[in-house]
């Protein structure tokens, strides 16, 4: 990824909140000479007690450990490279910007469309879980974590027990404790104080969903 300076945050409680805010991404790996991409959403675990089939080993990743899983038929948990590693990627609001909002483009002209975005990419070698209980304690907490803000959560307790057995029969974990964590944060940095400043009164009056949270993302760096 291309990465300028003043586009790079390297604050690792950041970046782990944007993660844990924007859980879906795109995981690519190596898998049969050819990239495959799948799309599911990671739990992230700063310090992630490892079971696999029964082991129990301490993960020590000081950029912490992705956890999530696909569906058994899915085979790329059998084919996915374990000696190149796998990019994540999570995308947060993002939003075209008009040059019509710069200052700068009333004063000389020498202005351009472009877009600002928040990306967060994070790298790693994966592993493949089929242990019953790790499965079903994983599914447990990623309910609980998305249902917690609920005024009537569900929680897996409240489906059979027989029929969330045979889901748990139907999936495979996937842990991928990281080596790198990058981010790009494109939110004109490098414009001048008077066209953030536009931005922000664009991104106002914008009726485009994402751009409110932009908006919110954006003034931290004006």
């Amino acid at each position: 990824m291309y990465l300028p300076k003043f586009n790079q945050v390297d604050d690792i409680g950041q970046l782990h909140g944007f993660i844990r805010q924007q859980p879906f991404d795109a995981w690519s790996t190596l898998a049969n000479g050819e990239i495959s991409v799948n799309h599911i959403p990671f739990m992230l675990s700063e310090n992630n007690d490892k079971h696999k089939d029964g082991a129990h080993n301490q993960n020590t990743s000081e950029y912490g450990t992705l956890v999530g899983h696909v569906a058994r038929a899915n085979p790329i948990w059998q084919e996915f490279s374990t000696t190149q590693d796998s990019v994540i990627v999570f995308q947060g609001a993002q939003a075209y910007i008009s040059p019509s909002w710069y200052p700068s483009k009333h004063q000389h002209g020498k202005t351009v469309p472009t877009w600002i975005y928040v990306i967060v990419q994070a790298r790693g070698i994966p592993t493949a879980i089929t242990d019953k209980q790790w499965l079903l304690q994983h599914v447990q907490e990623l309910t609980n974590h998305q249902e917690s803000g609920l005024s009537l959560p569900w929680s897996v307790s409240d489906a059979p027990q027989e029929y969330i057995d045979k889901l748990i029969n139907g999936i495979v974990g996937i842990e991928i404790p990281l080596t790198k964590l990058t981010a790009k944060f494109k939110l004109g940095q490098n414009c001048s104080q008077e066209d953030k400043l536009g931005v922000v009164n664009g991104l106002v009056t914008s009726e485009h969903p994402p751009s409110q949270l932009l908006l919110r993302i954006h003034t931290k760096f004006v």
